[in-house]
């Protein structure tokens, strides 16, 4: 049984993430090649296994709001502060005009989503990192909606879960992109000591200054199948200490076997994962 979209409160950035042919009858069949296997099946063979690769198991790369359309109630989505956009804090050679090309490739105006809806009936903020636009990489506009949203589940004693997807912190902004670690790890403190609830969930690829910041820092830390996660790569470690790594080294299933994360959850159970631990800590 295929996940049922609850695609009325953003039907056109799901849309845009999906394909329109997703929402409707196709009249071609339409394939996606699985970069794992090499071996292809339809678009909608994939949306029903919730774009695990239907052949392999491998995992693919989902949007923000399609990510948020399976794990929030149907009617629940309210976003979080939408009016926050991408600048140039650098004035960076040609950042301006990739950011320009990000935004139409997307439809996202950053790489975060930050939204307030219910999951399984019981309300929390949920911030979701998008690996389309410059790989999650933070920014100072994702680090401020980031530390906002925070802020709102501090304030409003709600369940905080973000869903990490970064290749780090953004080049082009430079020392205002490595601030942000600083300030969303304070406003992740002030979170823990309102006694507030923090699942962190980490997703392909989650490395660099987000790891290094609010993504380590969950009450519970959950993982995807064969994510990514660490601070530096797997080959820049070998070239740096001169030994070869350990199989599978960096992975999620390598970390959850040496603690660093506590449980590895399948992409079909994230929301029943979801409700079950906010429901475990209610009160």
């Amino acid at each position: 049984m295929g996940p049922l979209l609850n695609v009325s409160a953003f039907p056109i950035k799901v849309k845009k993430e999906l394909g329109e042919n997703l929402l409707k009858k196709d009249k071609e069949p339409v394939f996606i090649t699985c970069k794992s296997c090499g071996r292809r099946a339809l678009k909608r063979d994939w949306q029903n296994n919730y774009y695990v690769c239907p052949v392999c198991g491998k995992y693919k790369s989902i949007g923000a709001y399609y990510r948020l359309s399976l794990i929030l109630d149907s009617g629940s989505f309210h976003e979080l502060n939408a009016d926050l956009k991408a600048n140039d804090p650098n004035d960076f050679p040609e950042y301006k005009d990739k950011l320009s090309a990000q935004k139409q490739k997307t439809g996202l105006e950053e790489a975060a989503v930050t939204a307030v809806g219910k999951i399984g009936g019981h309300k929390a903020v949920t911030i979701v990192l998008d690996s389309r636009f410059f790989m999650g990489s933070m920014s100072s506009i994702v680090g401020e909606k980031v530390t906002r949203a925070v802020e709102y589940a501090t304030n409003k004693h709600l369940p905080l879960i973000i869903f990490s997807a970064s290749g780090g912190a953004r080049m082009q902004e430079g020392i205002y992109s490595l601030m942000q670690m600083a300030k969303t790890a304070a406003a992740i403190e002030e979170f823990s000591a309102s006694g507030g609830l923090y699942i962190s969930y980490l997703t392909h690829p989650t490395t660099g200054g987000v790891t290094a910041s609010f993504a380590s820092l969950g009450d519970i830390t959950l993982a995807e199948p064969g994510a990514l996660i660490g601070f530096a790569g797997p080959r820049v470690i070998e070239q740096t200490i001169h030994k070869k790594l350990p199989k599978g080294f960096q992975r999620s299933e390598y970390l959850e076997s040496h603690g660093f994360v506590d449980m590895i959850v399948e992409r079909s159970e994230m929301k029943s994962t979801l409700k079950k631990l906010i429901e475990l800590h209610k009160g």
